[in-house]
């Protein structure tokens, strides 16, 4: 019985190997991944938009001198001072206007006489034409002259009224009422003709405003009359209102200008910088779950499902975020079927079992986008 040992385990592994069956192969749409699938949709958006500015005068006014060849004498303001509109802020030397002035009146009134003479000798011969006293070449020419004496003086007077006027403007005076920005003007300066630096730069009214900047799609979503609360470079914050949205796009830069009023403040300080949260903003946008969107050395990107069910990588740009969601400023159009959870392990071109998400992105406009700026 001892030599049929050895047998046994061999007849048993036979027996085994029988009745073992080999298992069927799986198909690739059973080894499919199941993924939530959302779909991008255009969605509005409310809330608030930040943008930041250069703090400029609402409307700015240059003062230049009208009269040219004249010496300052006194500068009665300075910068930081405010000034109602036709206040003296120069005076300038009157020395040598004066003594023009002088001869200048001697001249209009020696004209003035002449004048009426030659009127009165006209008088005398208006009824003696054809009379035989005088030829009729001299009765014109009495007449001829009358009219000439009476065009000097006409002259005369009016290069007197130039000499009073420019002596009038030898007061420069401020064109509006507001803030002096800034002076240029010396104690001593010739003026000079127009064209050059200023003497002074006003701010109408001391009114300066945040000409904040904002892109294409931003601008947009602003309108005049919106409230904005303006953070000032001390920290202060005052209140503001949208007066002017820009009709144009800087072609440089690719942003448009919006003209926030601001209260008149001396904490307002022109060429200083400021931040505008707009609030009541609305406009429209695409938008995916936060979980949709994955970031690898290549930038931020979606897996979009196609009509086969296949993934497929596609880059995206975002923009606001918040409450679980993320603007898509650039990625797939609207309609796109995405998956949900980007964390999966998926490689373009995998198979996916689809099933909706329990929210897809649409209305009512989700919380993310609800967020204060950029």
């Amino acid at each position: 019985m001892r030599r049929f040992l050895p047998v046994l385990p061999l007849m048993a592994a036979l027996v085994l190997a029988g009745c073992h069956k080999p298992a069927p192969k799986s198909t690739e749409a059973q080894n499919a991944r199941a993924v939530r699938v959302v779909t991008l949709a255009s969605v509005p958006i409310t809330g608030a938009l930040a943008a930041s500015g250069d703090l400029v005068p609402r409307e700015e006014a240059a003062v230049l001198p009208e009269v040219t060849g004249y010496r300052v004498s006194k500068v009665l303001v300075d910068v930081g001072d405010t000034v109602k509109q036709g206040q003296t802020l120069v005076t300038l030397d009157p020395a040598l206007i004066q003594a023009q002035l002088a001869q200048a009146e001697a001249v209009a009134a020696q004209a003035q006489v002449q004048a009426q003479q030659a009127t009165d000798q006209a008088d005398r011969v208006k009824d003696l034409d054809n009379a035989g006293v005088l030829s009729q070449e001299q009765i014109d020419q009495r007449r001829f002259q009358a009219k000439a004496a009476l065009a000097t003086a006409a002259a005369q007077a009016a290069a007197l009224k130039d000499l009073r006027t420019r002596i009038g403007k030898l007061s420069v005076t401020a064109p509006v009422a507001g803030l002096v920005l800034e002076r240029t003007v010396r104690p001593g300066d010739m003026s000079a003709a127009a064209g050059t630096t200023p003497w002074f730069r006003l701010a109408r009214d001391s009114e300066v405003e945040l000409a904040a900047q904002l892109s294409e799609d931003d601008l947009a979503k602003i309108r005049p009359g919106q409230h904005a609360t303006v953070t000032l470079p001390s920290g202060v914050t005052v209140q503001g209102v949208v007066r002017l949205v820009s009709p144009q796009i800087d072609n440089t830069s690719k942003l448009g200008v919006v003209r926030v009023h601001l209260p008149v403040s001396r904490d307002i300080r022109a060429g200083g910088y400021g931040r505008a949260v707009f609030n009541e903003v609305s406009g429209n946008a695409l938008a995916a779950p936060e979980t949709a969107v994955r970031y690898d050395a290549d930038g931020a990107s979606v897996m979009v499902v196609g009509p086969d069910n296949r993934v497929k990588h596609y880059p995206v740009q975002t923009g606001q975020r918040g409450g679980g969601y993320v603007q898509l400023v650039k990625g797939p159009p609207a309609g796109s079927r995405i998956v949900q959870n980007a964390a999966a392990f998926l490689l373009d071109g995998d198979l996916v079992k689809t099933a909706d998400a329990n929210a897809p992105v649409g209305a009512p406009a989700p919380a993310a986008l609800r967020t204060a700026g950029k």
